[in-house]
């Protein structure tokens, strides 16, 4: 008779380090966008909900909902042509110096929520219109939009920059003369309203290596190089996007952004091992632990 020998293998499994899933990750990541928006547009948002099929959408105050993430698996061009909030804030953006062109497609804050904005702004020219102010920037006067502190961020960051540009010749060139704020009309090239159609946005003095389209990216290198950092860290301080910091460069034009910069103040160097998701933010104001409520919430 055979003798049948029967060998059992034993396989032990070391376990991994524990680490967060994609989905954690996931998760982290969208109550981090929230509560930036939140903080970004508190007399705009009222409270965040997520529906049975598990979509989460913020509630403007009109009682608009605007979803967070369509959940498409989407190229550059349909991110920037039909934007959630997702790829709105999936790009970080920068607070530190860079010194040269963006790598292809990055464009932190570039992409905007147009529902966002209309219900900030004004969703037509003569609502956008009824909200402008004349800022005072103390050289002269231009037409920003008032609301949500967008005029008054604009003149706290060109008045701290005037002093400045009395002994910095550099920057004054930069500054002076602007070339424009308030203007009602499309981006070149496309049906998307511009930034200036909201009046958000400013474009500084003009120059010929400015924008992507006018010269390459060898020549959009040594312009950034050249830009004074004064101006842009004095902008992004008081909320302001920088063109600069886009693969499709436009050098002149900072943005008023307040949710682009919050994410990058409060969560551009945090990774997502904290033990509370909200880590970095300042959980101690009272509003702002409301909103951390309001997204544990949903």
């Amino acid at each position: 008779m055979k003798k049948i020998i029967i060998t059992i293998c034993v396989i032990i499994t070391l376990a991994s380090p524990v680490r967060a899933t994609d989905s954690s990750k996931y998760e982290i990541t969208m109550k981090q966008d929230i509560l930036c928006l939140m903080m970004a547009y508190p007399e705009y948002i009222k409270d965040v909900t997520k529906e049975n099929d598990g979509s989460v959408y913020i509630i403007m105050n009109s009682g608009k909902k605007v979803l967070y993430d369509d959940k498409k698996n989407k190229s550059f061009d349909e991110k920037l042509f039909n934007t959630d909030i997702q790829d709105m804030l999936e790009q970080p953006y920068p607070l530190t110096s860079i010194n040269k062109v963006m790598d292809k497609n990055v464009d932190p804050g570039r992409l905007r929520v147009y529902p966002i904005l209309n219900e900030v702004y004004g969703q037509s020219k003569s609502k956008v219109e009824a909200n402008l102010k004349m800022a005072n920037l103390g050289y002269r006067r231009f037409q920003f939009n008032g609301n949500n502190n967008a005029a008054k961020s604009l003149e706290n960051a060109v008045n701290e920059l005037l002093p400045i540009a009395r002994s910095n010749r550099k920057v004054s060139s930069c500054l002076f003369p602007s070339s424009g704020t308030f203007n009602y009309r499309n981006i070149s090239g496309t049906n998307l309203k511009s930034p200036h159609s909201f009046g958000i946005a400013i474009d500084l003095a003009r120059d010929r290596k400015d924008y992507w389209k006018w010269v390459s990216k060898n020549e959009g290198d040594s312009r950034i190089n050249f830009y004074p950092k004064e101006i842009v860290e004095t902008f992004e301080k008081n909320n302001f996007v920088w063109g600069g910091k886009w693969n499709h460069f436009d050098i002149l034009h900072f943005e008023y952004r307040p949710e682009i910069i919050l994410k990058a103040r409060y969560f551009g160097n945090k990774n997502n091992n904290e033990k509370k998701w909200y880590a970095g933010a300042p959980s101690e104001d009272k509003n702002v632990k409301e909103y951390i409520e309001k997204i544990n919430r949903m």
